[in-house]
């Protein structure tokens, strides 16, 4: 299967538009990319505001959203505790098969994790679990402030000891705050201790923005043709 799987420093960070922008700019570019996000808490999979129907949106698929995301709980908490607190139980196999749903309809596959990389996710597992399953490696999203340094770093030395390539960084909000020596230096900073390429920074587009911008913007923004020529994606 190829893709990959987008995580993030924290939650709230940005992971939405990046995974449904970069799939929908690669989409644009004629490579089939697909979009799954197969356990979400805090919204139910048809709410609007919820990070699947805001996947579907981005990336302009028509694929259902029982099938983006096949699980889904209410109450914004971790993705296992909020199933446990449903009295609901999944596992790695049933992550798995969602996936391999959505894959079997496209010939590249962006998948959203939770959170972080070590969210408790499903029954014995965490996010990373899902990344060794799956075989895919990650693209890390991450605050472009103060303090990213240190958790960019944490995050992608935990990746390589559990043996998951990380393919590079993107920095997503810049401008929400004020833009100083910090936010400046970060970028090189990262590549320089974390050893790993920045692919792109996105800057803040506000609390409500259109699909067809996002799009744009991660074109703009992100190094699209190195992502597509690690996976050896062709536009057509």
């Amino acid at each position: 299967m190829n893709g990959l799987l987008v995580t993030g420093t924290d939650t709230g960070i940005g992971k939405t538009i990046v995974a449904g922008g970069l799939a929908g700019a690669l989409r644009e570019r004629g490579i089939d990319a697909g979009v799954c996000k197969p356990l979400q808490s805090g919204h139910l999979t048809v709410d609007p505001e919820g990070d699947a129907a805001r996947l579907q949106a981005l990336a302009g698929v028509d694929d259902p959203l029982d099938l983006i995301c096949p699980y889904s709980f209410e109450e914004p908490l971790a993705p296992l505790v909020a199933m446990r607190r449903a009295g609901v139980s999944l596992t790695l196999r049933e992550i798995e098969a969602a996936y391999r749903t959505i894959a079997d309809r496209h010939s590249f596959v962006i998948v959203e994790g939770a959170g972080g990389l070590a969210v408790p996710y499903a029954e014995n597992s965490l996010v990373a679990d899902v990344a060794v399953r799956l075989r895919l490696p990650l693209l890390l999203v991450a605050r472009p402030n103060l303090g990213t340094v240190n958790h960019t770093i944490l995050t992608v030395e935990y990746a390589r000891q559990r043996g998951i390539e990380v393919i590079g960084v993107i920095l997503s909000g810049l401008g929400s705050g004020p833009i100083g020596v910090a936010e400046e230096t970060n970028p090189g900073l990262i590549e320089e201790w974390a050893r790993v390429p920045v692919l792109g920074t996105v800057p803040w587009l506000g609390e409500r923005f259109e699909a067809s911008a996002v799009r744009r913007t991660i074109a703009e923004c992100v190094q699209l043709e190195t992502i597509m020529s690690r996976f050896q994606l062709k536009a057509i």
